[in-house]
């Protein structure tokens, strides 16, 4: 088998999920010869928390009720009977934040993005280590959604003939494609520079010649 026939053959497996021993980190398999890894990163913790798990939501809708709660208390008995009945629903919702947070800092810490020369991979799950790898023939585009500080989510939409698990990938998704999910380097710092990467590194990848042997055996060609 030749060695373009070979690389043939690891273009067309889409999703891969390995738990094999990992050579290095995020890629479990290691890397065939002639392939680099260009960029290794993971998500932001707090970034992920505000739009994953809608902390700040969250965390607003327990500030309302201890409010809410410490105010009728007030009415109803003073400053006294205001910290008794407030104080409990405070301790509430700072456990409810710290949970929350903690959850986005597991999937944060466990996630590891990667693009390398020929695909993207993502070794994502923080109590069940799954890792997809899309090569870059099977990407049809992908979207950034930069926010405010550098932050930002890269979005993968890929081409027809795979279907995601939503529930496996999630947070590593693009928001409201429940029907077509699509995998996603979720609130990653310096996202436009890392965007621009994989632009570059997916069109070259694309470009690249295909070097055949003509019939007689005496010619190169590329395609």
């Amino acid at each position: 088998m030749s060695d373009h026939d070979t690389k043939s053959k690891t273009v067309d497996r889409v999703v891969d999920r390995d738990f094999d021993f990992e050579l290095m980190p995020g890629v479990p398999a290691g890397l065939p010869k002639g392939e680099e890894i260009l960029w290794q990163g993971k998500a932001n913790a707090m970034a992920l928390a505000r739009e994953a798990y809608k902390i700040n939501w969250i965390a607003g809708y327990m500030l309302i009720l201890v409010l809410w709660r410490a105010g009728g208390a007030y009415a109803d008995g003073g400053a006294a009977l205001m910290l008794a009945t407030g104080l409990p629903y405070l301790v509430l919702a700072i456990a409810a934040y710290g949970v929350i947070y903690l959850l986005a800092w597991a999937q944060a810490r466990a996630s590891i993005y990667t693009i390398t020369s020929a695909r993207v991979i993502m070794r994502i799950g923080a109590a069940l280590p799954v890792t997809y790898t899309i090569p870059f023939v099977r990407i049809a585009t992908a979207r950034l959604d930069l926010k405010p500080g550098g932050t930002g989510t890269i979005a993968i939409e890929i081409t027809d003939g795979a279907r995601l698990s939503y529930a496996v990938l999630w947070p590593h998704l693009r928001p409201g494609f429940a029907k077509v999910t699509q995998p996603a380097f979720r609130c990653i710092p310096d996202a436009q520079n890392v965007a621009r990467l994989l632009a570059d590194a997916a069109q070259a990848k694309l470009n690249e010649p295909v070097v055949t042997m003509a019939p007689s055996g005496a010619v190169l060609a590329a395609e």
